[in-house]
């Protein structure tokens, strides 16, 4: 899963070695943050993935990297199984209209946007423990897993 990294001015999405090469993406993503304009919690990001992969990777239901253009629009996507993801929209980057990642802190990602951070990157989960008001977490599941026999 990304790491995603907030300060005053941007997003920063960092990629694993792994996930460079099935994205066919030399560097990490960096965002302005002025340009994200509403990110959205999905459990299943399979839905939003729109256009072919170019340059990408894609295993249909396994896993999905890399830049996907669609008609008037390219957008980042690594998407692994059917996990938690996030769906981050962005009007005026130079480079993408959409981001769309799995990753289990997309929860704490809008949190954090929604908070005043400092001028050093710091990772979304960090910034909502630390936030002077507290933050609510949602409720979840309980998750029942099967004793071993």
């Amino acid at each position: 899963m990304v790491t995603l990294l907030l300060d005053r001015t941007r997003l920063e999405i960092v990629l694993s070695p792994i996930e460079r090469a099935v994205s066919f993406h030399r560097d990490n993503l960096r965002i302005a943050r002025e340009t994200i304009t509403k990110v959205q919690l999905t459990d299943d990001a399979w839905t939003w993935l729109r256009g072919v992969p170019n340059p990408g990777t894609h295993i249909p239901g396994v896993v999905a990297a890399g830049s996907w253009k669609a008609a008037g629009s390219v957008d980042f996507v690594l998407i692994r199984r059917r996990r938690p993801s996030v769906v981050i929209d962005l009007d005026g980057d130079a480079e993408y209209g959409r981001l769309i990642l799995t990753t289990s802190h997309g929860l704490a990602l809008t949190q954090a946007l929604r908070l005043d951070v400092s001028a050093e990157p710091a990772d979304v989960e960090e910034i909502v423990a630390t936030a002077p008001v507290p933050v609510a977490k949602g409720s979840r599941r309980p998750v029942i897993r099967p004793r071993p026999a």
